[in-house]
């Protein structure tokens, strides 16, 4: 029995890659409904900050989702 480890090093840089994509756009949709808190405590509002703040969160499900559908088929 032997490793490809090519591929074993693919399969973790692919992974690594996704983690850190995945765990970046949630944080930016964090960061966009924390602007809103901060503006709507000021008086305004922020509809371009809830915006992105939500497509980043649909983009996170989207990924999810596509990720149980490739486990699941």
């Amino acid at each position: 029995m032997s490793i490809d480890w090519a591929a074993l090093g693919s399969v973790f840089g692919v992974s690594l890659v996704a983690t850190v994509a995945l765990v970046g756009l949630f944080t930016l949709g964090i960061v966009g409904l924390s602007h809103r808190e901060r503006v709507a405590a000021e008086g305004g509002s922020a509809p371009l900050a809830v915006t992105g703040a939500y497509a980043c969160f649909a983009a996170c499900s989207a990924a999810v989702a596509y990720g149980i559908y490739l486990i699941v088929a």
